[in-house]
């Protein structure tokens, strides 16, 4: 046999043949390029990886969808029967939402609370104002707007309210832990007595005052959140009555109370006075108008004697005694 006529079992060695220019094995385990990566519908040849068009063309890089982190959650997001139970579960928690409303509309008007709650910093400096000096005030008549309505009371400082009430009845537990604290007799539960004694003391009050004026035939004439606002008025004042007690001790609590009661039962007369008693054209007062005299006098004179129970034992801690063996 001829040996030139012998098939070589390799590639045959080119002349000029340099190493680094050497075919090597593609990523298929073939000679040569790698198959371009698009559709080739002569051959049938499908990419191993869906191309990317956003950067010029077939091979200019990965796609975005393989590069992209799986957030948690995501799918849940996006299925159309998850989405359909959320806006379910909002129609509920809707409709819960108006139910609530309806129920406490029947027993407690919102609308008629946030009138207590529109204040603002103006009305309140006067409203302290006028709780601690009511002797030259001449106006105690509230006004009313078009609609026959009391205005609001950022409008008039004679509108009773609910905010400085129940500011000062967070600061008066303040202040009591804080003078507790002090005599080393502090502790939550004593904290927690002090602020249900003072809520029982005052539902006390305002149920028999709301009967009294019952009885007396006025509750046409003031409102139970009027009645609340202005018998929780003395809250202010035992405010004032502890600062002067932490500032002078026990005789600056007596000059404060002391004056706080007169201010403050001047101010219930001729604020009451005006809902109250009804207007005669007689000069002397008719029975009813008596008994309403009378129920006025009563409510002045029990703002400070709840205001000594509720302060006293803050003044005066409770002796203990040491036992020794």
């Amino acid at each position: 046999m001829n040996p030139s006529s012998r098939r070589p079992s390799g590639p045959r060695r080119q002349k000029g043949f340099r190493p680094e220019s050497r075919p090597e094995y593609n990523q298929y385990g073939q000679f040569g390029q790698a198959p371009q990566l698009f559709n080739d519908t002569s051959s049938g040849f499908v990419p191993p990886y869906p191309q990317n068009t956003s950067m010029g063309g077939p091979s200019g890089g990965w796609d975005q969808s393989f590069a992209q982190t799986s957030i948690p959650g995501q799918q849940l997001l996006t299925d159309p029967m998850a989405s359909m139970a959320m806006q379910y579960g909002q129609t509920i928690a809707g409709q819960g939402k108006q139910m609530v409303e309806e129920k406490l509309e029947k027993y407690v008007s919102i609308s008629k609370v946030k009138y207590y709650f529109a204040v603002d910093t103006s009305y309140v400096t006067k409203k302290l104002g006028l709780l601690f000096f009511p002797f030259t005030h001449k106006e105690w008549a509230v006004r009313f707007n078009n609609q026959n309505e009391p205005v609001a009371p950022r409008y008039d400082v004679n509108a009773p309210d609910l905010y400085i009430p129940t500011m000062a009845f967070v600061t008066y537990i303040l202040i009591a832990g804080y003078i507790l604290g002090s005599q080393n007799r502090f502790s939550p539960e004593q904290l927690g007595m002090q602020a249900s004694s003072a809520l029982g003391w005052s539902l006390v009050e305002i149920a028999i005052l709301f009967f009294a004026l019952y009885l007396s035939n006025v509750t046409p004439y003031v409102k139970v959140f009027d009645l609340i606002a202005f018998c929780t008025y003395k809250y202010v004042c035992m405010v004032a009555a502890l600062i002067a007690c932490i500032s002078f001790q026990s005789l600056g609590y007596y000059i404060a109370l002391g004056y706080c009661s007169l201010s403050l039962g001047f101010f219930l007369i001729r604020t009451l006075r005006v809902l109250v008693l009804p207007k005669t054209t007689a000069d002397h007062f008719s029975s009813s108008n008596r008994h309403s005299s009378y129920l006025l006098l009563g409510i002045s004179i029990i703002q400070p004697i709840l205001m000594y129970v509720l302060t006293k034992h803050l003044v005066s801690p409770v002796p203990t005694l040491d036992m020794k063996v």
